[in-house]
């Protein structure tokens, strides 16, 4: 290849597809360079909560179409993010746990699966212990703020009951998993190796001697 826009030859693919020692090894290599990032630089560790949220169909809407229905569930579900991520339950999360606003609303929470059933409240953080108290107050914050909007008849539907599932004895787990991981650094490793070969091919042996191959004509002369 002679140039970065220019296509790569028939050659170049077939030399790249031969070297297979290079892609098993490049592979290795590259594996073991993710482990050692996963293991000097580990990832956060991670801890889920769970709210089952119950939006009762059946006694909201006994005689109307699916349509409807289908309307009624996102509007309500858009009320119950929006108080999930309310200025109120931010506020008495990070004051109870001291932890800036700005850095929950920042990517430390997220919140997974809204829709009917198991809502999934995620916190990350350096410290396992950590992850755990932001998920389990954030579930039980959430939980507070929906009865408290159904009970003060201020916007939710009445028929919708929620329950904190999963807020006992929590697992917590690393946000990436190692093979994640190794399996980035391989994938790294070989894109960077692979371009290295295409467009910087090690130089010939006749180029290095600055001498060219005797051809049969030469001989001929002779």
């Amino acid at each position: 290849m002679s140039s970065l826009f220019s296509p790569p030859s028939i050659d170049d693919l077939i030399h790249l597809l031969k070297a297979w020692k290079f892609w098993v090894l490049g592979a290795i290599v590259g594996g073991l360079i993710g482990a050692a990032v996963y293991v000097i630089i580990p990832p956060t560790y991670r801890a889920r909560a769970t709210v089952n949220v119950d939006f009762n169909l059946e006694q909201a809407w006994p005689q109307e179409t699916d349509r409807q229905q289908f309307y009624y569930l996102e509007r309500e579900t858009r009320k119950l993010e929006e108080i999930a991520w309310s200025d109120n339950v931010m506020r008495t999360l990070s004051s109870g746990l001291l932890v800036p606003v700005e850095e929950l609303r920042g990517g430390k929470l997220r919140l997974s699966q809204p829709a009917e059933a198991g809502w999934h409240f995620y916190a990350e953080d350096e410290n396992p212990e950590r992850a755990r108290e932001l998920a389990v107050a954030w579930a039980k914050l959430f939980e507070e703020a929906v009865r408290g909007n159904i009970a003060g008849s201020q916007g939710l539907n009445s028929f919708i009951r929620v329950d904190a599932t999963q807020v006992e004895n929590l697992p917590v787990e690393r946000s990436a998993y190692l093979s994640t991981y190794m399996l980035g650094g391989a994938i790294l490793f070989l894109t960077i190796s692979a371009i290295g070969v295409l467009f910087f091919p090690p130089p010939r042996a006749s180029t290095l001697h600055g001498t060219r191959p005797i051809g049969r004509e030469d001989n001929n002369r002779k």
